[in-house]
């Protein structure tokens, strides 16, 4: 038997109890770090949830299923592929590939594996779309403001300018046909952050139809979702209700959408900030400048893909109402919500653009 086929009989005595350990123990093979559980709807109908720890938030898929069976191996598939990427994207690891490329493509080209290419070449075109807003090259500025290590703190002066001199998508290149990367120079580095949570749901996306699973939602640490098919539990048959929380108070909900074949992506610095002299810090920062983004509380984008809607719900956030509306014209299969602070203290206004006044329903 081969290692590929003893990790899917594991996966598949998993599902069906037929081993000893608990569903979430890590030492169960093929699945580690794996939760189960199957929620009972009162039409009869069961919602099964597999979960895993991964890119520092909890990955979640939902599947409609009288209970565990192949659609739940395909469900581990998709989320064993997760820690695959994570070991290629994170810049947490020095082992990583992204991090190997930022220590040795300013050498000279280096060759790029082929899905982790495109989603370079997709990072510099939204760069250029959003005149800056989205740069994957912001990783000096996270850790010259302290939000890298989770310590923040205001840089000093000197600091921040020699941190922005190494920010710049500009100073990328690559080549498509020979599939390389190349750095304008030692320093620079590649972060995927804004964008590595909904790359890793497209690609679960792919495992998951390859298992012949059409009706799922998965999503990354709640901030990412996509979703496939439809929830069949006898209620509205038109894909899959998530929520959009109030950014100032997540028990809220600002209303809910229904997705099907598409993605959500939510960016918001309410909690992941610090205070200095009465200041509020975000760590959302505006490449273009070095410094927090204050325009908006919170930006969520529904977009084809996700991630297109991960990287968007940055870009947006950074951008503010009237820089997301014009770029909006050359994305008519985007919507968008974006909240403001109130008027009254404590309260927010939503402004929704390219046709989200249509898919969001109010609480």
């Amino acid at each position: 038997m081969t290692s590929e086929e003893e990790k899917r009989t594991s996966r598949r005595n998993f599902l069906r109890g037929k081993l000893a350990s608990p569903p979430d123990t890590e030492a169960v093979e093929g699945a580690s770090n794996e939760a189960t559980s199957a929620e009972t709807r009162p039409d009869g109908a069961y919602l099964v949830q597999l979960a895993r720890q991964a890119m520092a938030c909890q990955f979640e898929v939902y599947l409609n299923a009288a209970g565990p069976g192949t659609e739940a191996e395909g469900a581990v598939a998709a989320l064993d592929l997760v820690n695959d990427l994570e070991q290629q994207l994170s810049a947490y690891r020095p082992e990583s590939e992204i991090c190997q490329l930022a220590r040795t493509a300013y050498l000279g080209p280096v060759v790029v594996e082929p899905r982790l290419f495109q989603l370079l070449e997709l990072s510099l075109q939204l760069h250029r779309d959003t005149h800056g807003a989205f740069d994957i090259t912001a990783g000096p500025l996270t850790k010259v403001w302290g939000f890298f290590d989770r310590e923040g703190k205001v840089p000093q002066e000197d600091d921040l300018v020699e941190a922005m001199r190494l920010v710049g998508s500009n100073q990328i290149e690559l080549d498509s046909d020979k599939r390389t990367l190349r750095l304008a120079k030692e320093g620079v580095e590649l972060n995927l952050g804004s964008i590595g949570k909904g790359y890793a749901l497209d690609r679960c996306q792919e495992v998951l139809l390859d298992w012949d699973v059409e009706d799922f939602l998965i999503h990354g640490g709640t901030s990412s979702v996509l979703a496939h098919g439809e929830r069949r539990d006898g209620a509205r048959q038109d894909g899959w209700e998530v929520g959009v929380p109030d950014p100032l108070r997540p028990d809220r909900r600002i209303g809910t959408v229904y997705l099907k074949n598409e993605s959500l992506g939510t960016s918001g610095a309410a909690f992941q900030a610090f205070f200095h002299q009465g200041k509020k810090y975000g760590h959302v920062l505006d490449p273009r400048s070095g410094r927090p983004s204050t325009k908006v509380l919170s930006s969520t984008v529904i977009s084809p893909t996700a991630a297109l809607a991960d990287a968007l719900a940055t870009a947006c956030y950074v951008m503010g109402p009237e820089e997301t509306e014009a770029f909006l014209e050359s994305y008519p299969n985007v919507s968008v919500l974006l909240v403001v602070e109130g008027k009254r203290r404590g309260s927010v206004e939503t402004i929704m653009l390219g046709g989200m006044s249509e898919r969001l329903l109010r609480v």
